[in-house]
């Protein structure tokens, strides 16, 4: 009882005293090679809501106060253990105890268990051993949503929307995507079986596929936007080998001699502080300071700077960003905003601007505080946090930071502190990065948003290539393209509520309930008239969309993703057309990027 009450009360004092230490900004380790990692992404996990606490007169923070009330917590899991009425998992009750302090903290803050970490790792390494797919779960089994190029299901001909039946003889019947990745992947060298069923083939297929390293690549495309000499890259986060494929892609693209260069950071949220470092330096000059971050204490302020001469310095350079721009996103962001190096184009990013230190918090490497230290500001002095981004999410941070969003929206941007580029143009603080041309979001009508919801284009997309075998990724979407998905959709009953159908129904509960149904009869069957003409409109009105959202389905089937980039983002996307024009108009160009872009009331 002594030894186990002694080394809880040592496993306690080690853990605060970590969080303890980088509040100082003394020393912290990564568990997987003992050097500082430091993180600039969106990542969280879910944590319980802290109760309701009574008001009470606040203690000097010392740390005799503090090793007083770590006494507290050693002395409640000891009494626990020794004194509840059944047998308790100390473990469990430990872990419950750091997510309770962890509760008050930044919503950023939180514990990382096994399976969170590792799957963090991955994303950040690069790497993982499987065989190269992305799937998901749909009519009761596992689906492929799209092999990636290059991998072993790439070279052994496994198609989008292959349904995938069974995995080493075990069947994939209502499995979830989670347990379905678990069977496929293994140690690269070693095979998997998968039997398979192909659209337009009555029999079952099967496939032995070996594993292998699988490497995900952060440039996701690179390439010049047709019927232009403008270069185009598409980065999707920031990973270990991020700058070295970036350096890569611009050199090519540097050898074609191109205009101007796009470069995609929308829905990017971020990843490694070092990469975003490393890839600035690739467009600002030499000994530029590309972020500071600024914590509790004086020594965690930290600057960082471009350390080599970058391969893209002069021509022209825009940034797309939206409000899923976040982190690392927004570092690079800023920092060619700042230097006036190029215009940022699109929507408001997250403000997302808080450093994460990862802290093994014991000794099998089991358990890491994802513990925020500082926050992250850009050369010209704009923190990058946005303060309703910071709070845990419960109801009440949630209803306080719509309040708060309501309450800045009615405000001008000019409202907000402003500071100042290196050329001393008005650039505005208050959390994320401002864009210096505005670009309105492409927003979903009901139809379309429940059309890719219930993955209605995929299928259809699928079911047309199996029939077409000779289709090309040059395909026009005709009227009779567009009745065979409609025919389609009718065979799959799809339906969904309109705004009038959701009135109505209200409606129709109220007068039933209050017995005065008969008398509305006729004016409630008229409605439904009325919302079934209102759901034909729709599917016209919506051609547009339905029209490029079948062709990159079936594109994406038969040439992957370079092929969808290739015939539908670069050729249609309205904010990589905006970025088109302002290139080819150096005068607009240079004009907003020395006078910077007035910015319009709100």
């Amino acid at each position: 009882m002594i030894r186990f009450s002694v080394q809880l009360f040592g496993l306690t004092v080690f853990a605060i005293a970590l969080i303890w230490v980088v509040g100082t900004g003394e020393a912290v380790e990564t568990a997987s090679t003992g050097s500082e990692v430091l993180w600039a992404d969106t990542v969280h996990m879910n944590v319980s809501e802290p109760g309701t606490e009574k008001k009470v007169v606040k203690k000097k923070n010392t740390r005799d106060s503090f090793l007083r009330d770590i006494r507290k917590l050693t002395q409640t899991a000891y009494n626990i253990r020794e004194n509840y009425m059944e047998e308790v998992d100390t473990e469990k009750i430990i872990k419950a105890g750091i997510k309770g302090m962890l509760s008050s903290l930044d919503r950023y803050s939180v514990l990382m268990e096994p399976v969170a970490y590792n799957s963090l790792m991955e994303s950040t390494d690069g790497k993982y051993q499987g065989l190269g797919m992305q799937i998901d779960a749909r009519d009761n089994h596992i689906v492929i949503v799209a092999p990636i190029e290059g991998t072993p299901a790439d070279r052994k001909g496994l198609r989008a929307g292959d349904s995938i039946w069974k995995i080493n003889d075990k069947p994939t019947d209502g499995m979830s995507t989670s347990d379905a990745s678990k069977l496929m992947r293994g140690k690269a060298g070693t095979s998997v079986m998968l039997t398979i069923k192909r659209a337009g083939i009555d029999d079952m297929l099967e496939f032995e596929v070996e594993r292998a390293v699988i490497a995900l690549k952060s440039v996701n495309y690179s390439g010049i936007v047709p019927n232009t000499n403008i270069g185009y890259v598409r980065l999707s986060r920031f990973a270990k080998e991020t700058s070295h494929e970036l350096r890569d892609a611009i050199n090519a693209l540097n050898k074609q001699d191109i205009d101007g260069l796009i470069f995609d950071l929308r829905s990017n949220g971020g990843g490694l502080l070092d990469q975003a470092v490393e890839t600035s330096e690739l467009f600002i000059p030499e000994a530029s300071e590309v972020v500071y971050t600024k914590g509790q204490f004086v020594k965690n302020e930290t600057h960082y700077y471009s350390s080599r001469p970058p391969i893209y310095p002069t021509k022209p350079l825009i940034i797309l960003v939206d409000e899923g721009t976040a982190s690392a996103s927004e570092i690079v962001s800023g920092a060619i905003q700042d230097w006036d190096r190029g215009l940022i184009l699109g929507a408001n990013t997250y403000g997302k601007g808080l450093v994460q230190r990862l802290i093994n918090i014991d000794n099998d490497n089991d358990y890491h505080l994802k513990l925020t230290t500082a926050k992250y500001y850009v050369p010209s002095g704009r923190c990058i946090q946005k303060a309703d981004k910071q709070g845990k999410n419960n109801a009440a941070s949630h209803a306080a930071a719509m309040e708060a969003k309501e309450d800045k929206d009615s405000l001008k941007i000019s409202d907000e502190p402003i500071f100042y580029t290196n050329g001393g143009r008005i650039v505005y603080g208050g959390g994320g990065i401002i864009p210096d041309v505005e670009v309105d979001r492409e927003l979903w009508k009901p139809i379309e948003i429940n059309l890719t919801r219930n993955s209605l284009f995929f299928d259809f997309a699928i079911q047309y290539v199996a029939d077409h075998p000779n289709v090309k990724p040059t395909i026009e979407i005709s009227d009779e393209i567009v009745e065979q998905f409609r025919d389609f959709i009718k065979s799959k009953d799809f339906d969904y509520k309109t705004a009038l159908q959701v009135a109505l129904e209200k409606f129709e509960g109220e007068v039933e309930e209050d017995g005065s149904k008969d008398a509305f009869e006729s004016s409630i069957k008229n409605m439904h008239g009325l919302i079934d003409s209102e759901k034909e409109d729709d599917f016209n009105e919506s051609l547009v969309y339905i029209k490029r959202t079948i062709k990159r389905e079936i594109v994406s089937s038969i040439a992957g993703e370079r092929g969808v980039y290739e015939n539908i983002i670069l050729p249609t996307d309205k904010t990589v057309q905006r970025a088109v024009e302002l290139i080819q108009s150096p005068s607009e160009y240079s004009t907003m990027l020395s006078k910077g872009m007035k910015k319009a009331e709100l």
